[in-house]
């Protein structure tokens, strides 16, 4: 995150905004810094990968699903306008021991004996080990003690839209994000390769609330897409994963996609459209 506020601080901050006597490695100038700038990145990374999902993915016949609310869309993006700042927050203070030389991000891919395949070795032991986290972290977060004050608030959304993806109690989305910023610290990691992973899981959440089911098949047994997640918010206490469904086999939690055997949200919708259609006809 230094490499963004470097920027920030070149082109906008230092130029236009701080006074020339506040020095720009003041750790209270970096912290306000980071909260302007992860605060407006998240609304612009919410909207743009949301809406292009929504618009171009989201099969808008699930919009009439018994269980979806009225207004829902309105609802999951006034929730996560209102979330976004206080999880920035949170966020900020772990990026603020980032930029402060914490963590061993790195800009030299010479420190590896693999070069630049290191790239391809570290992006997908970041996915596995976030992955197993986060499924933990989930799980934790369905507990009876804990779900109705935390976790609860993303469950209404029985059949999600991609504006669900970050429609989260601000805790509860701080918390899932954790091995993300967990990661970084434990173990090497270029700079611009966790720039990229952190933008790539943003969009992969709003994936797996698009209500595109489609995966290709060989896929299936492997990915948890938003076939799987849905299953989650309608069924509750199945596929807690992110990435993969490893986590959920291995713990007893994985239900196969009721959406690949024909019997998902679509199903419904289909069946009362032909109810309605029947009805009408009688009625003429």
């Amino acid at each position: 995150m230094d490499v963004v506020l470097e920027l920030a601080d070149h082109y906008f901050f230092t130029p236009y905004v701080y006074p020339d006597d506040w020095p720009e490695d003041d750790w209270q100038r970096q912290l306000l810094s980071l909260l302007v700038v992860v605060t407006l990145g998240g609304y612009l990374l919410y909207f743009m990968t949301a809406s292009a999902s929504y618009f171009f993915l989201f099969d808008h016949r699930l919009l009439k699903h018994p269980q979806i609310l009225e207004n829902q869309v309105r609802k999951e993006i006034v929730y996560t306008c209102k979330s976004v700042p206080l999880m920035s927050i949170l966020t900020c203070v772990v990026f603020l021991f980032e930029v402060r030389g914490y963590s061993k991000l790195h800009c030299d891919f010479s420190k590896s004996q693999l070069g630049y395949f290191s790239i391809v070795v570290d992006v997908m032991f970041f996915l596995f080990f976030t992955d197993m986290l986060i499924y933990w972290l989930h799980r934790w977060l369905h507990h009876p003690l804990i779900y109705k004050y935390i976790h609860k608030p993303h469950h209404k959304w029985k059949v999600p839209t991609p504006f669900a993806s970050h429609a989260f109690h601000p805790i509860d989305g701080f918390v899932q994000s954790l091995p993300y910023h967990i990661y970084p610290f434990l173990f090497p990691l270029h700079k611009y390769v966790y720039l990229t992973l952190f933008v790539f899981v943003n969009v992969w959440t709003v994936s797996i609330h698009d209500g595109d089911f489609r995966v290709p098949k060989v896929l299936e047994p492997l990915v948890n897409g938003s076939a799987h997640h849905t299953d989650h918010h309608l069924f509750f206490n199945y596929n807690y994963g992110q990435f993969f469904t490893l986590w959920d086999r291995i713990g007893g939690s994985f239900r196969y996609p009721s959406s690949f055997e024909g019997k998902g949200p679509m199903k419904e919708v289909l069946e009362a459209e032909k109810k309605q259609t029947y009805k009408n006809g009688k009625v003429d």
